[in-house]
């Protein structure tokens, strides 16, 4: 492979992209859409650069979640599973998230291809037998593997379910780790007992995934939060569990042992599974999966693997999973796209506490399925989090896809059609030509830099300047002969953006490509296609969109409002059982106060000004000072804080910062920093934090100061 920094899009291998598969337990909301819809934006966005792609997925069969769920309602766990996956493979298409495969782990393929990584493993000497210590029940004497045993967390004292402190410092945990564990099935305290199970050393690979995560592309926080990690005691991972629901372990199939494998083995050997299933459909002529995975002896760090998924598995996909791969000589993921919470009024979307917009609720309501992608597509940097609320919703659709896009391809089609018939016999100025190349380039660099965001917003910000030419040239007041420069200009421009559109609103794309009376599918065609000629003939437009109306969103917004204060009443009577998202858990993002993202706020995203204002005064009380970073040390059990040492000058502070999984912690000693001196000291993870270093939007962009200011110089 050669050197990732060199490698853009496209190149000759093929591609696959792969989203995280959902648990098939309970309904789709729009948190989980979120990185859905990423990762058909960007496998779309890789095809319209000309990579050959191919975007799989599947539903997550396996687990405790699963069994937990089909016990508490008295039925087969497959029978459950499959009933959900069903309903994934209708609702996906509804929102035009188009897998060229979606399989699921209980599936003959995915059985066979994990048992084979198993067998490569135990051949490859990479699996070890171990005694643990194991949760179990005595009242039912039955093992609780994972969500069957609650307690507390070791690393930060907070709510732990089984393999996983969700509702502290997201840390995974392996068995016998959870403190005063409680049985799920009859809330009686559980005990520890000796089990044998079996463990992929983690510990042989530790050097690999040193190397593995600086050849790493995607998103900051998937590059930054896995090191501490691979840099510390890297713990071996335990494979099975001790439960009847799952894939049997390939030694245990003689029935000495009753052991299934661990959910998190299985899981991921889906992508290989749902790939090679592809392959199947279409002929390996088309799509040979062994081209992109390998496991043929072949070099492991040739791929152009791209995982899109959501923060909280970040280490299983960036430590667990290319270790899985390695030690099976498959190839190694090139990019991993981790995206932020969608959140409501701060806090996380919970399935059991109705504390949701579903999926099925908003195609119920009869909104286009393209507003939703777009919002959720551009409403923030992918690895921010979004607060989603319906008037913010209502304003970006209205203003930026109604007000900018269809504005601009509405008024420019009529035009043409009612004064020309369709595209005027002019040639394509030079400097419309120059902008719809900019274009071009912003969408290629938005998916080198794996950013959903800007490959969405190029095809806006190309409108906005239609929008703002056909206003500054005014073919309305022209003659024919005057105008037919202006509008072939214009039509260009609308074509153009439909083109560049279509990874984030392929519906309506496809409404306008067959409006401007072109041959195929804009699904089809590549980049290139926005600078060719439109037909000289077509059609009489329509409104691509109609605008959301307020009444629908404000009555929406007050159902939303009744259920999350109901969730919020349920929370006070116990913990979330189902969170999936805390904005600012434990303090950890109070150090870097988010205001957009890393990349630039759209003004609709952003918070107003404030109406209350302090005076000059008070102003001078803020004792704000230049700093530099001297030290920079992870805070143990803490996913994203740092303490940092900072030389102010006349002393060195301790501060605290919230920017672990957002910066390169090694590039940091050295930088100069703003720093808020008087602020009252703060206790973080058992930390003290004297002072704030100011950071600006979700990416914690950090800010210093343009000159020469040295260390303790204040800012007025």
């Amino acid at each position: 492979m050669s050197d990732t920094e060199d490698r853009r899009f496209p190149t000759d291998d093929p591609a696959v992209v792969t989203c995280g598969l959902p648990y098939a337990n309970g309904g789709i909301h729009v948190g989980h859409l979120r990185s859905f819809v990423g990762g058909d934006v960007f496998s779309r966005a890789l095809e319209k650069v000309g990579q050959e792609t191919a975007f799989v997925c599947g539903s997550d069969m396996h687990g405790t979640p699963i069994a937990v769920q089909a016990e508490r309602e008295g039925r087969d766990p497959e029978e459950l599973a499959l009933r959900w996956h069903e309903e994934f493979t209708e609702q996906f298409p509804e929102f035009d998230v188009d897998f060229d495969n979606y399989g699921h782990t209980h599936d003959g393929t995915n059985t066979e291809l994990t048992r084979e990584f198993v067998r490569r493993w135990i051949d490859g000497d990479h699996v070890i037998e171990r005694e643990i210590q194991v949760a179990w029940d005595p009242e039912v004497d039955q093992p609780l593997p994972d969500r069957f045993v609650e307690g507390t967390c070791p690393y930060c004292g907070e709510t732990a379910r089984g393999d996983e402190c969700d509702e502290g410092c997201q840390r995974h945990l392996e068995p016998g780790e959870i403190v005063d564990p409680v049985s799920t099935i009859t809330g009686n305290p559980a005990e520890y007992r000796s089990r044998t199970h079996e463990f992929l050393k983690l510990s042989d690979f530790q050097a690999y995934l040193q190397g593995f995560i600086d050849r790493l592309e995607g998103t900051d926080n998937a590059r930054n939060q896995p090191r501490e990690w691979i840099e510390g005691e890297l713990e071996d991972l335990c494979i099975t569990r001790d439960m009847d629901w799952g894939i049997d372990y390939p030694d245990g199939e003689d029935g000495e042992q009753d052991l299934v494998l661990y959910v998190w083995v299985d899981a991921p050997i889906e992508y290989v599974a749902s790939t090679k299933q592809y392959s199947e459909r279409v002929g390996t002529e088309e799509f040979d999966w062994r081209e992109v995975w390998g496991g043929d002896g072949r070099d492991p760090e040739r791929s152009d693997i791209v995982h899109v998924i959501g923060k909280d598995i970040i280490q299983h996909h960036t430590v667990f999973w290319p270790a899985m791969l390695r030690a099976a000589e498959y190839d190694e993921p090139r990019a991993v796209m981790a995206c932020g919470w969608v959140t409501i009024d701060g806090k996380g979307l919970s399935t059991s506490r109705n504390r949701a917009v579903w999926a099925e609720e908003y195609l119920e309501e009869g909104f286009d399925a393209d507003f939703l992608r777009y919002y959720l597509a551009t409403a923030g940097g992918f690895q921010g989090d979004v607060d989603f609320a319906w008037d913010r919703f209502r304003e970006r659709v209205n203003d930026e896809l109604v007000g900018v896009v269809g504005n601009f391809i509405y008024r420019s089609l009529l035009f043409a059609n009612r004064n020309f018939g369709g595209t005027p016999g002019a040639d394509l100025s030079p400097e419309v030509e120059e902008r719809i190349e900019d274009a071009i380039g912003e969408f290629r660099d938005g998916v080198d830099d794996y950013s959903v965001r800007d490959v969405g917003e190029a095809a806006v910000r190309l409108a906005r300047f239609g929008n703002e030419y056909i206003q500054r040239n005014e073919p309305w007041k022209l003659d024919d002969e005057e105008a037919a420069p202006v509008i072939r200009d214009c039509v260009q421009v609308a074509k153009a953006v439909t083109v560049l559109a279509q990874p984030v609103i392929p519906s309506t794309a496809e409404e306008v490509w067959s409006t401007l009376g072109e041959p195929g599918s804009v699904d089809e065609v590549r980049l290139a296609a926005a600078l060719e000629a439109p037909p000289a003939e077509f059609g009489e437009p329509t409104e691509p969109f109609e605008k959301v109306d307020p009444e629908h969103t404000e009555e929406l917004a007050e159902r939303l409002e009744e259920r999350v204060a109901a969730a919020s009443e349920a929370d006070g009577a116990g913990a979330d059982d189902e969170a999936e998202a805390d904005a600012d858990a434990d303090g950890e993002a109070g150090e870097a106060e988010a205001a957009g993202d890393g990349d630039g706020a759209d003004a609709g995203e952003l918070e107003p000004l404030a109406d209350d204002r302090i005076s000059f005064e008070e102003f001078q009380d803020l004792d704000i000072r230049v700093g530099r970073i001297e030290t920079v040390d992870p805070i143990e059990g803490a996913d994203d804080l740092v303490k940092l040492t900072v030389d102010v000058g006349v002393e060195t502070r301790q501060v605290v910062a919230g920017i672990k999984q957002l910066h390169d912690l090694n590039e940091l000693p050295g930088k100069k920093v703003v720093l808020l001196a008087n602020l009252e000291k703060a206790e973080l993870f058992g930390v003290e934090s004297n002072g704030m270093v100011l950071a600006a939007g979700e990416e914690a962009d950090l800010l210093t100061t343009h000159g020469d200011a040295v260390p303790g110089e204040k800012i007025r």
